[in-house]
């Protein structure tokens, strides 16, 4: 019986060898057929006292080999497959965001519908507003450029405590470069200078005294454009260079004598651009004032002479006359302006009633310059200055009523009409030097 049991036991050591490595390769564990030999060999290797207990242990260890093979892969794989799917659901919460955003453009369509909606509009609360705005406020903010240039300077030149030399040089070199011109600016500092030499001053009491001598000089140009009804009609004739404002001012001041119950006339006597004459027949529809136009390239004298008469005939109170722009600087065309001036003339003696240079405030000083030449050729009576709200350089408005003495009807300050009005000489003074008022 021992050799019969020792020979079985060699052939089972044989065996063992086998089956460690065989569940390796193959995951099937139906090679462990006899479990009480399994229960004898493990003891050699772990555990020596307990051979019955042996059995447990073996399918414990059997359950680890398995167990890794199941949990290996998978469970990382699930992981990464539920990651992306996790990373699009914040997407779709962006999209709600601008779904409001249709439901505002489609708003305009309901009050076509129904006119009631049509007082919701924001467009009419917008202009109720631009309205309930003072000429000043307007002003104030259309002065804003210069007001700052100005303003700004006389802070950082009035640091010391009384006015010197250096102080005052330093003032007139500000007044220079903000374009009120080399005689305003001598003249204002000689003022200062009188009046508070070697004395104690202030920044705001420098703009006090500015604003003060600034409205001496503008109070006695201020004088609106108010069409005379003795003459009908009265013709009223613009001129400037390109891109000054003419036509656009022609309208404004369409609209607002047509507001005042006057019969008003246009003239597109710029007969060189298409666009002027398009410009000025929208003015026309909006306004409900007639346009009088000809052909492109027309003869600007002969379409004034034909507005002239119309406007005689149809008994208007008040004449606009656009004119084509010209460079100062080209005499052929200032004498076709010239032209336009005798016929007129020929036609209703005294006529122009009024020759009005439109001038653009960006120009600075040239603008200057433009007034000295058309004066020479069209009789200029008077001077409308327009984008104010578009440069620093609204102190040329004051050299240009130094130097020539003549009426400043009214300034522009912006795009829409009520932004053309009378020109008002302590407004414009203390708004330039950024005094409140």
């Amino acid at each position: 019986m021992s050799d019969e049991k020792k020979g079985w036991f060699s052939r089972f050591r044989k065996k063992e060898a086998d089956p460690v490595a065989e569940p390796t390769p193959t995951t099937n564990t139906p090679v462990a057929v006899p479990v009480a030999d399994t229960l004898e060999v493990m003891p050699a290797q772990n555990t020596p006292p307990e051979p019955v207990s042996k059995a447990p242990e073996v399918e414990a260890l059997q359950a680890e080999a398995n167990a890794p093979e199941q949990i290996s892969a998978p469970a990382p794989e699930i992981i990464a497959e539920t990651l992306p799917v996790i990373e699009p659901e914040p997407e779709p919460e962006p999209e709600p965001e601008p779904e409001p955003e249709p439901a505002t453009t489609l708003a305009p369509v309901i009050p076509a519908q129904a006119g009631i909606h049509v007082k919701e509009q924001p467009t009419p609360e917008f202009e109720e507003k631009a309205e309930k705005n003072s000429w000043f406020q307007r002003l104030k903010g259309g002065l804003k450029k210069s007001t700052s240039a100005i303003s700004g300077g006389i802070t950082g030149i009035f640091t010391k405590a009384k006015l010197d030399s250096e102080t005052l040089e330093d003032l007139e070199d500000l007044l220079i470069t903000s374009d009120l011109g080399v005689a305003v600016a001598a003249k204002l500092t000689a003022a200062l200078s009188k009046d508070r030499f070697n004395k104690e001053i202030t920044g705001d009491e420098v703009k006090a005294f500015l604003a003060a001598e600034i409205e001496k000089i503008l109070t006695p140009v201020a004088v609106p454009l108010a069409p005379n009804g003795a003459n009908k009609p009265h013709v009223i004739l613009m001129a400037g260079v390109n891109g000054a404002g003419k036509t656009t001012t022609i309208g404004k001041l369409a609209k607002q004598y047509s507001d005042q119950g006057k019969k008003v006339m246009l003239a597109a006597g710029d007969t060189f651009r298409a666009a002027a004459v398009e410009q000025l027949q929208i003015w026309g529809e909006r306004t409900g004032v007639p346009v009088v136009t000809k052909d492109i390239g027309a003869d600007a004298a002969a379409l004034a002479y034909e507005a002239l008469e119309r406007a005689t005939t149809e008994g208007m109170d008040v004449l606009l006359i656009d004119t084509a722009g010209r460079l100062q600087n080209r005499e052929e065309l200032m004498a076709e302006l010239a032209k336009v001036v005798r016929v007129i003339g020929n036609k209703v003696p005294g006529a122009p009633h009024d020759t009005v240079i439109i001038l653009d405030a960006t120009t600075g000083q040239n603008a200057v310059h433009q007034v000295e030449v058309f004066q020479k050729l069209a009789n200029i009576t008077g001077i409308i200055m327009t984008k104010l709200d578009g440069s620093a350089k609204g102190g040329v408005l004051v050299a240009c009523a130094e130097k020539f003495g003549l009426p400043v009807h009214a300034i522009g300050v912006g795009e829409a009409i009520e932004d053309l009005a009378a020109f008002n000489a302590k407004d414009f003074a203390n708004t330039l030097v950024g005094i409140e008022s």
